[in-house]
């Protein structure tokens, strides 16, 4: 590795995970909605050059830009449990482009049945699909979390067993920011629109209200997304204590007293 980068953590978030403000600013980074027209093959660059990072491998030359470039289309696109690559339309980074254009229209085709069964319709595919995408993927797909809990590791991502509880922190606190989300677009646009449309020049351009009101709708996405998804950490952190008894003696009769707080990915 580079002198310059002998001490370079590629895994180590650039900015404090542990703050409100951290977490908006790294999800900016990752839910830049520019990073869904990067190509196949410059994806694939990135995962080879984030874990040839995690080597200690880096090519000569290569500059803390690049990496940093690297991890950014790597978190972008590429799932934290699995490594695999994700469909285009469930990452975080289509947010945007994808919330805008569905809920502009949803607000703007309100006025028949056909159409709002239609695009409910749609948004609530378009959901399934992110919730599936961006999922706790230490389990099986098959597996109801509430049910038969969520994966829970140490900090050494040694696994504890399986949550319930955790299970229910985690899709509580996905719920809360998916609402954080779309919120804004949903109670203000209309709001914003109605103003709008008094205006003579705005009455005179109807063909412009369904653009206009998707542009709007992008607007809010493009600071709510991040926002939305930074109200919590990924990797959520509960104490052992508050697991189910059932797993606490299991973990103690494996770790003793030394285990004091579990770890999972609570998805986006």
């Amino acid at each position: 590795m580079e002198a310059g980068l002998s001490g370079f953590n590629i895994d180590a978030p650039r900015w404090d995970q542990c703050t409100f403000l951290g977490r908006v600013r790294h999800f900016f980074n990752i839910t830049d909605p520019r990073t869904i027209f990067a190509s196949e093959q410059e994806l694939d660059w990135a995962k080879a050059m984030v874990e040839k990072s995690r080597m200690g491998l880096v090519p000569p030359g290569t500059q803390v830009e690049q990496l940093l470039y690297a991890k950014k289309l790597y978190d972008s696109a590429f799932h934290p449990d699995t490594g695999e690559k994700m469909n285009v339309i469930g990452r975080m980074s289509f947010q945007v482009p994808g919330g805008m254009i569905i809920t502009g229209f949803m607000l703007q085709f309100y006025r028949t049945m056909p159409a709002v069964i239609f695009w409910q319709w749609v948004n609530q595919s378009f959901n399934a699909l992110v919730n599936y995408t961006n999922r706790n993927a230490a389990s099986p797909t098959s597996v109801r979390e509430l049910i038969h809990g969520i994966c829970v590791k140490d900090r050494d991502q040694n696994e504890l067993g399986h949550s319930q509880r955790a299970a229910a922190v985690g899709i509580t606190q996905v719920v809360i920011s998916r609402i954080t989300m779309a919120a804004p677009g949903m109670i203000l646009l209309p709001v914003i629109m109605e103003r709008l449309e008094r205006l003579r020049m705005v009455q005179k351009a109807r063909v412009l209200h369904a653009p206009l009101q998707v542009l709007l709708c992008g607007c809010f996405l493009l600071f709510m997304v991040p926002v939305a998804c930074g109200l919590f950490p990924q990797e959520c952190k509960v104490a052992v204590s508050y697991l189910e008894p059932e797993l606490q003696d299991t973990i103690k009769a494996k770790y003793g007293e030394h285990v004091l707080f579990a770890y999972f990915n609570k998805g986006l």
